[in-house]
């Protein structure tokens, strides 16, 4: 997904959510810096390729403790550093591949459909869509490096045909086509697209939402997912319109 301005929060944020922050930095680069080390030379010939996985030592205690950390300072960012014009709406955390596959099958993604990633970050979720369950996929991303990154990796691919990146601001966006939107956001950001998707969806579209739930909505379906192959659980909401 997306990255925040992190500047802003160290001007806003106290000491204790500055030391949170550093925590959950830090455990992201221990369990993702061996696995995108990974992607990077897998990707080019497709998720099924890719078979990355954590550092040894990496376990469900470190992946409860991390969610614990987390969240009294993304309570605080959505209060303190409430999003500006252009400004991003969540943190660039890129999703299993294991746990990207099972998003889509709970959103019932099939061939054809239109399927939006909100967030899209590097494109792993748009490709997989196009390249795997043969969707027309539409990620949206702020940021113009993560951006280029998802094009560069979809036209080696060969998949501009049905894999798309809007460089653009998630909350100024038309989803009234989406068959499935796929969201990563935290508390108090996926509240700001909560009434847009529920301006916008037609009846019958799906949203799975990952970790994070739309409060004011009733799930369809809730998968909880143990472990993802690298020692981290997951929970997946699936919502439907």
């Amino acid at each position: 997904m997306s990255q925040i301005y992190i500047s802003r929060f160290f001007s806003n944020i106290g000491p204790l959510n500055r030391i949170l922050l550093n925590l959950s930095a830090d455990y992201h680069k221990a369990i993702t810096a061996h696995t995108l080390a990974r992607e990077a030379q897998s990707f080019p010939q497709g998720f099924s390729h890719l078979r990355g996985k954590a550092p040894i030592g990496v376990s469900r205690r470190m992946n409860w403790m991390f969610k614990v950390a987390c969240l009294p300072l993304l309570f605080s960012a959505s209060s303190l550093a409430q999003p500006e014009e252009g400004e991003k709406l969540a943190p660039y955390y890129p999703t299993p591949e294991t746990i990207v596959d099972k998003m889509l099958q709970l959103g019932g993604l099939k061939a054809g459909e239109r399927v939006y990633d909100l967030g899209s970050g590097d494109g792993r979720i748009v490709i997989m869509a196009a390249e795997k369950f043969h969707a027309d996929a539409i990620g949206i991303e702020l940021d113009k490096d993560l951006c280029k990154l998802s094009m560069d990796r979809i036209r080696k691919l060969h998949l501009e045909k049905n894999a798309h990146i809007v460089n653009g601001d998630l909350l100024k966006q038309n989803y009234s086509s989406a068959d499935l939107v796929t969201v990563y956001l935290f508390p108090g950001f996926i509240d700001k697209v909560q009434p847009l998707l529920d301006q916008q969806l037609k009846k019958g579209a799906r949203v799975v939402a990952h970790d994070f739930e739309f409060k004011n909505w009733t799930p369809d379906k809730v998968q909880n997912i143990a472990d993802d192959g690298a020692g981290r659980s997951h929970t997946l909401y699936l919502y439907r319109k």
